[in-house]
């Protein structure tokens, strides 16, 4: 009894949290020593009502130098409860005199989405943190850094979620560099360099992914945070072609949130991965039965694999069978679209049918109720279903009498099925005089748009024209030049029916005459004449057995070939005694010591 607290507290830092909210719940007397471990216990437990109640409690009835302290705690339970809870709280009226009340400030701020305002307030959490530490003498500079690494962490992650990857990635990396204390800090650093990576870098991301399973990190963070993590390493495993790895993780958080979408998520992406639609396909039929309120995301990632499969009609069943996007503008466009690329037109008409009733009913008259009706009534039209689009036309045309291109389209559509009522309704189509426009024709031809339009001169018909037109506006024929003749073309032979072809294909044609060749002097190997070239050239010479190789020559050698000796190439010799010398350049004028 009297060492109660003391042992509760140990139990505390040893991470037994449940027994030492036992062992202070059992306690005889709640002292305000156990009721601030209370609320440390409650913390982290996540039981964030109750730690409220406890540390709310405690500022209210205690006077002494914590109550700073207190105050800190409390706003740190307001944020997490913001954050993991997304609650809406209300202005508790905590000072921000200290860096870490405007840092918790901040995170709250975070998780109303105020992430301008929140980012502001980091960077007051900074100042007052670079100030405060500033006054002790033994404080360096690597220990304010280090104090720091939090809040350069916050305001990474706002930037992060502003789509300011480059900022905070290297932020985040300035974090990595300092090797923080505190394995939570650089666990939820790690994960969120991993989500910036994405499926690119990953090398750098297997290296990050290993700060987060450092020890004791399950001790420092949320719930939600562990989970996030856990489901990046999936994530990780999968983009790296870690198949069993992957499959292992995602089953193994799945057991642990059967209620949590993303494990399934992740199951199917690695099937489709490996092409196996059909067993992925399985997997989100099965979850969406057993969570039907859950149904909505799971049932479109299962209408885009049908369609990667081609079974578009399947696809469509499966998108009229979410109710709670069923009639929304965007699916409606997206349903008519495939149906339309299968040429099943009744039942886009069905759709745009149910979505016009279901808006008919609940909100009559609206801009998407009319535009609906337009888009149906123009949908008709186009694929020639004009008695259909009568209705849709008139229900238009009632809600404005004004509209005369709606009103053209009635008529149209009318006069296909009842011209009686066709020629009725002309009758309100306003009178030429009225549909005319004051247009100055000058004016418009001489505008910006117009610069390119060229007005064709009219033709004059008439004997006498006007001087300034006989020149400027009417031109000369050109004369057409005569072809050349051949020059030996005889006006009075008739031309050869063959001068088409080429000369070979002609029938007259008897090939080229064979002439004696001329000897052809100076050409072949160097020394070499045209009499000694036709002694050396085998195919001249009759066949006779090889003659035995002369004294002091080689057999088989690779000089000697048939029918003689390759003659060496011969060299012109340079004069015995000899030497190449240079010709002794001039030196240029002007420069110092240049050639």
């Amino acid at each position: 009894i009297e060492v109660v607290f003391e042992k509760a507290y140990c139990e505390y830092r040893l991470n037994r949290v449940e027994s030492s909210l036992k062992t202070i719940e059992g306690a005889a007397e709640q002292t305000d020593k156990l009721k601030e471990l209370y609320g440390q216990v409650l913390y982290r437990l996540e039981r964030y009502d109750e730690c409220k109640s406890v540390y709310t409690d405690l500022i209210r009835n205690s006077q002494d130098e914590y109550e700073e302290e207190r105050k800190t705690n409390l706003g740190a339970v307001v944020a997490a409860m913001s954050q993991w809870e997304k609650a809406q709280m209300d202005s508790l009226g905590l000072p921000e005199s200290t860096y870490e009340l405007c840092y918790n400030a901040a995170c709250s701020l975070i998780g109303q989405g105020q992430l301008t305002e929140a980012l502001n307030k980091l960077r007051q959490a900074e100042e007052l943190c670079r100030v405060s530490l500033a006054e002790d003498s033994d404080v360096t500079e690597e220990d304010i850094e280090s104090e720091l690494a939090v809040i350069h962490s916050q305001m990474a992650y706002i930037m992060q979620l502003q789509g300011r990857t480059d900022e905070a990635l290297q932020l985040y990396n300035q974090v990595i560099k300092l090797k923080p204390s505190d394995v939570g800090l650089l666990a939820v650093t790690a994960n969120n360099i991993i989500t910036i990576n994405k499926d690119q870098n990953v090398f750098d991301s297997k290296k990050k992914v290993k700060l987060t399973n450092a020890e004791g990190v399950e001790y420092k963070l949320a719930k939600k945070q562990l989970q996030a993590i856990d489901f990046n390493k999936a994530l990780l495993a999968m983009y790296t072609n870690q198949a069993e790895q992957c499959r292992k993780l995602s089953s193994s958080l799945q057991s642990q949130n059967p209620r949590h979408p993303l494990p399934v998520l992740i199951q199917v992406a690695q099937l489709s991965r490996e092409k196996q639609h059909s067993r992925a396909v399985e997997l989100l039929q099965q979850f969406s039965d057993q969570n039907p309120d859950k149904a909505s995301g799971i049932k479109l990632t299962m209408a885009q694999l049908y369609l990667v499969q081609g079974h578009v009609t399947k696809a469509c069943d499966v998108l009229r069978s979410i109710e709670e996007f069923k009639h929304k503008s965007g699916m409606v466009s997206a349903l008519v679209t495939m149906y339309s690329h299968e040429e099943d037109i009744d039942s886009a008409i069905d759709v745009f049918k149910q979505a016009i009733e279901h808006y008919q009913s609940e909100q009559p008259g609206s801009a998407a109720h009319l535009a609906l009706v337009r888009e149906a009534a123009n949908f008709k039209l186009k694929y020639g279903r004009k008695k259909e689009a009568i209705s849709d036309l008139e229900q238009l045309w009632k809600q404005n009498t004004n509209d005369v291109h709606t009103l053209a389209q009635l008529i149209s559509a009318y006069s296909l099925v009842d011209t009686d009522k066709a020629k009725a309704l002309s009758r309100h189509l306003p009178s030429a005089d009225t549909m005319s426009f004051n247009v100055d024709v000058d004016e418009l031809e001489n505008s910006h748009g117009a610069t390119y339009v060229r007005k064709k001169a009219a033709k004059v018909v008439g004997e006498n024209l006007p001087k300034e037109q006989s020149h400027g506006e009417i031109k000369k024929k050109r004369k057409k030049k005569k072809g050349k003749l051949p020059k030996n073309y005889d006006p009075k032979a008739a031309p050869d029916p063959e001068r088409w072809l080429p000369m070979r294909e002609r029938s007259y044609y008897r090939g080229k005459k064979k002439g004696k060749k001329k000897e052809q002097i100076g050409k072949g190997t160097q020394g070499a004449t045209a009499g000694a070239t036709a002694e050396l050239d085998a195919s001249k010479t009759a066949s006779s057995p090889p003659t035995s190789p002369r004294p002091g020559s080689a057999a088989g050698s690779s000089t000697a070939a048939a029918g003689g000796v390759v003659p060496p190439r011969q060299q012109k010799p340079a004069a015995s005694g000899a030497t190449r010398k240079k010709a002794p350049q001039k030196k240029k004028k002007g420069g110092k010591g240049g050639w």
